[in-house]
């Protein structure tokens, strides 16, 4: 009896494996364009907290042919069974998107990389599902200062520029605001000029049990404030009351968001020490937290000390920082993140996918794509091939921020040449 069952489960065992062999051939075949599928293979185990996937998952990329209005033409590539659309084409600086309450879709728009005050509050309305486009694009807000970042929370859409952060009454439907606003929180809005290793102009923003978080990046590189606002995330109220420091030590936290109880973000290591120092972050922000610049600095999930500032006078609170969960590549630039709750495909479902927004200097090949969070101080990229060479010339897109529309798709932006990218199943 049991030497029978032996066998059985032995014939069995090779079925499956010749039916995998199998499905694998039929993936890996003719349905590439101009390259074969990028296979992934990972062996992460997931011991993190169950309401985020950080297991590795094979994934195949497959790639597929984009036109730009401008007559650029490339490819992207895609998880094999999606396909990817060009949702809406602007040519300005597309940054952050939002959900209103009456499921309409938001976008700011900081124009172009300088720092102006012709930033707008976008709306994309009347979907086209045959060719997945949006007929209609509003101005809801102009002539802003660099908006990065617009929420919605209650009856309120927030909208956050260098200098301020404003909130408006909403009301469904609307194309403009029925109100004149209220400005709820001011921040600098000044910082030295890129020459001198540049500032950042972003304000984002995340709501949590009736709080509201706002990240306030450095004035510099690599400096010493003497504003206690920059470089931390601030929390107060939603009416902009009890406003009050949150976390410091965070050069320049462009997404943040909580997932579950914890509020993760995104985080950009210093400039000119090096090609590949520091890493770039992904990690948790916890209250009280004090995250390391401009003293410390991670690399290959150690912590450093600055040299630069190994003999300069430091606050009571500074200390060596917690390890960030996850180090990308220097000069990947993370930027926006989205986690994919429930979404209708176990590879993805419950997993993180963050924007690498990539490095100014593109002869690094740093970023570029949109990659997926793993365990172990891994990530596996789910979207590539916006860089295409060395030089700018070559360079597609930068994906800048991800929202995930429903179980089977989701939106993302390329700030460089103001595409709206829509990714379904």
């Amino acid at each position: 009896m049991y030497n029978r069952m032996s066998r059985i489960i032995i014939i069995l065992l090779i079925c499956c494996s010749c039916n995998n062999q199998l499905k694998e051939k039929q993936l890996t075949g003719k349905d590439a364009v101009v390259a074969k599928p990028v296979l992934i293979k990972d062996s992460v185990r997931n011991d993190m907290a169950d309401t985020m996937n950080t297991t590795a998952a094979k994934i195949i990329l497959q790639p597929q042919l984009v036109h730009l209005q401008n007559g650029d033409s490339f490819y992207l590539n895609i998880p094999l069974g999606y396909h990817i659309s060009i949702a809406a084409e602007l040519n300005t600086r597309l940054r952050f998107l939002a959900k209103s309450p009456d499921g309409r879709l938001f976008a700011t728009d900081m124009s172009d990389r300088s720092d102006n005050h012709h930033g707008r509050i976008l709306i994309f309305e009347n979907w086209n599902d045959s060719n997945k486009k949006f007929k209609t694009i509003t101005t809801y807000l102009g002539n802003l200062h660099n908006p990065n970042q617009v929420a919605f929370y209650k009856n309120y859409i927030y909208v956050a520029e260098t200098g301020k952060l404003s909130r408006y009454e909403y009301s469904k439907g609307e194309n403009k605001p029925s109100n004149n606003g209220q400005v709820i929180a001011t921040f600098p809005d000044y910082g030295l000029n890129y020459k001198y290793g540049g500032w950042h102009l972003t304000r984002s923003l995340a709501f949590k049990k009736d709080k509201l978080y706002v990240s306030v990046g450095s004035s510099c590189n690599a400096c010493i404030e003497t504003e206690e606002i920059r470089a931390s995330v601030m929390e107060m109220n939603p009416d902009g009351t009890d406003q009050h420091l949150f976390a410091r030590g965070l050069r320049n936290s462009v997404g943040i968001k909580w997932i579950g109880n914890q509020l993760w973000g995104t985080g950009m290591g210093r400039d000119l020490i090096g090609p590949d120092k520091p890493e770039d972050v992904f990690q948790q922000i916890d209250s009280g937290g004090y995250y390391g610049w401009p003293y410390y600095f991670q690399y290959q999930q150690k912590i450093y000390a600055d040299k630069q500032f190994k003999d300069s006078t430091r606050a009571a609170w500074v200390k060596e920082p917690p390890k960030a969960f996850l180090g990308f590549k220097a000069h990947s630039a993370p930027l926006g993140f989205e986690y994919l709750k429930n979404f209708n495909d176990a590879a993805l479902k419950n997993s993180v996918l963050v924007c690498l927004h990539g490095s100014t200097s593109v002869w690094r090949q740093r970023g570029n794509s949109i990659v997926r969070v793993e365990n172990n101080n891994r990530y596996t990229e789910i979207v590539t091939g916006f860089l295409t060479g060395k030089t700018e010339a070559y360079r597609h897109g930068r994906p800048c921020d991800i929202l995930m529309n429903d179980q089977q798709s989701f939106f993302f932006t390329d700030d460089l040449k103001g595409v709206l990218y829509y990714v379904w199943k």
